[in-house]
């Protein structure tokens, strides 16, 4: 009897069920090569961002990788076509049926990494990224029914600029919305919440770094809340503007095209179309006073959560304030028993970067020799870095406020120690009650001496002080 040949198990399946395994098996090793480039991508990338830091801002390669660039110009490049469609004037494109107009929304709204790869094979001839995207969407819109003859009027009496302007408009407004406003109004929530919580709680101040009338912890944390709220008021009403008129911002080639077209109107309902505020009077650019703007208001608000992240450090030096202990967590590779304020520091840092790049902007994209140079383009390109260092500045603060709590103790053993600190108060009673010398006597009593809550009691109540007022003045301390 012959021997029965052993078959492999994904032969004795039946055709489909082999089908099915041959397919997971091919989509898990997809999705493992994908895994694998990803991690190699972050272990190799030339930038933090790109790298270390790359989950935490993974939000804003949506608006400003080169990707986004990409279809945020497509975008642009879309709804002038449609807006030319609807002008009745230009005989030449009729105006789109509902069919068409989808279509054409859709090559925006389906643009993804493969079709942005097609516009890079294009830029590799043309070493031009707009004319690249002009060229891929030419690709397009003469496939859907009716458009063929139409495609001229893509990029029809634009500059480069109209588009790359108004595509940077896009990507910093959806980044503003979606992610670094929110992360701004969420910081402000955490410190609400904390500086509620201990509004109540005493607190030795500090000035010139020497001790000082008492306040709250609450009420110092309520400070960084009224700073930022103003910061974030100002970011609310702020609007990107939008340059659209050609070579040279005077529509005069279109006008030589169609003199009959109101170009100047046409081109305001536009821009006011995407949400962008129109420039009336431009040279071939936009003079990005809009990003300056933008970019001195971001950098005041990091100012605000540097000053914060510092005295968060500071406050932890003192021991005032506590770090929550994380299981598995190291604070030093020799010291074992350190918790550091990585967090706070980590924020500082990153807001320093934040700002160089934010000055930078606002010092160098203003300036155009003439009617325009080109050394704004690449600038611009690192608007997204500067956005990304700002977003982890913010959550990493985030981290390191979550994890704080007061130390009673500390806070009490201050206030005890330095009872001269009610010098203040004490004297302004004196004043009140008239007595003359009122500063000098709590001078030559405090200053530069080791005062116990016990002798000023005693100098109280040979003032003549009231029980209540006694009772009012220690509260401070307690």
């Amino acid at each position: 009897m012959k021997k029965r040949r052993s078959v492999p198990v994904y032969q004795r399946t039946s055709v489909p069920e082999r089908l099915s395994f041959t397919g997971t098996l091919l989509h898990f090793l997809h999705w493992y090569t994908l895994l694998c480039y990803y991690i190699f991508a972050m272990l190799t990338a030339l930038s933090p961002l790109d790298g270390r830091y790359h989950t935490k801002v993974l939000e804003l390669c949506e608006n400003f990788s080169e990707q986004a660039l990409m279809k945020a110009r497509i975008e642009v490049e879309v709804r002038y076509f449609i807006t030319l469609a609807n002008e009745p004037k230009i005989r030449q494109l009729p105006k789109l049926k509902a069919k068409q107009t989808k279509a054409l929304l859709a090559i925006v709204d389906k643009f993804n990494s493969a079709q942005a790869a097609e516009v890079k094979k294009i830029e590799r001839t043309t070493n031009h990224d707009v004319k690249a995207v002009e060229y891929y969407l030419k690709n397009k819109v003469e496939k859907i029914p009716g458009l063929k003859k139409q495609v001229e009027f893509i990029h029809f009496g634009l500059t480069s600029e109209d588009v790359n302007n108004l595509a940077y408009g896009l990507m910093i407004h959806n980044a503003l919305k979606a992610s670094i406003r929110p992360n701004i109004k969420s910081a402000i929530a955490d410190l609400k919440k904390m500086a509620n919580k201990w509004k109540k709680t005493p607190l030795l101040s500090l000035t010139h770094g020497q001790s000082a009338t008492p306040t709250t912890v609450g009420k110092e944390l309520m400070v960084f809340v009224d700073r930022l709220d103003r910061q974030l008021a100002q970011l609310n009403k702020f609007k990107m503007q939008g340059k659209f008129g050609g070579a040279v911002g005077n529509y005069a080639a279109a006008k030589i095209a169609y003199p009959e077209v109101k170009w100047e109107a046409l081109g305001r309902r536009f821009v006011n179309s995407l949400g962008i505020q129109p420039m009336a009077n431009t040279t071939q650019i936009n003079p990005h006073d809009d990003i300056a703007e933008l970019s001195h208001i971001l950098h005041r608000i990091n100012i605000i959560m540097l000053d914060l992240s510092r005295d968060m450090w500071l406050y932890i030096m003192r021991s005032v304030l506590k770090q929550k202990v994380v299981a598995g967590e190291v604070g030093s590779s020799a010291m074992p028993h350190k918790v550091n304020p990585i967090d706070f520091e980590n924020a500082e840092g990153n807001i320093g970067i934040s700002n160089v790049l934010l000055s930078h902007f606002a010092e160098k994209l203003p300036v155009s020799r003439m009617q325009r140079d080109l050394s704004d383009s690449t600038v611009q390109r690192n608007i997204g870095s500067a956005f990304g260092y700002h977003l982890v500045a913010v959550k990493s603060l985030r981290k390191g406020l979550s994890k704080i709590s007061i130390n009673p103790k500390v806070l009490k053993k201050e206030l005890e120690e330095h009872c001269e600190v009610l010098a203040e108060p004490i004297q302004m009673i004196l004043r009140k009650k008239g007595v003359k010398g009122a500063y000098e006597k709590l001078k030559r009593l405090t200053r530069g001496e080791k005062v116990m809550k016990e002798d000023l009691i005693e100098f109280m109540k040979k003032e003549k002080f009231s029980k209540e007022e006694i009772k009012r003045v220690m509260s401070l301390i307690k």
